[in-house]
């Protein structure tokens, strides 16, 4: 479904489908659905997250190991 979304757009999809839910007057089953499609792109965008907090993670400990095995002056 929205496993090939980019973090923007499952974060705007996710907007919408919050908008959608608070703006009431949908069927129970409507709700559901869009709980869990809302869940769904919840997880998307925390993995999303996740893969850019370790990419940073691994750019420092570059730096930081760069700058280890410099003389200092």
């Amino acid at each position: 479904m929205s496993e090939e979304l980019g973090y923007e757009q499952a974060r705007d999809q996710l907007v919408e489908v919050v908008r959608e839910l608070e703006a009431g007057g949908l069927s129970l089953e409507q709700s559901l659905a869009l709980w869990e499609k809302g869940e769904h792109l919840a997880k998307l965008c925390e993995r999303h997250l996740e893969g850019a907090r370790h990419r940073i993670e691994a750019a420092l400990k570059s730096v930081e190991e760069q700058n280890g095995d410099e003389e200092p002056e």
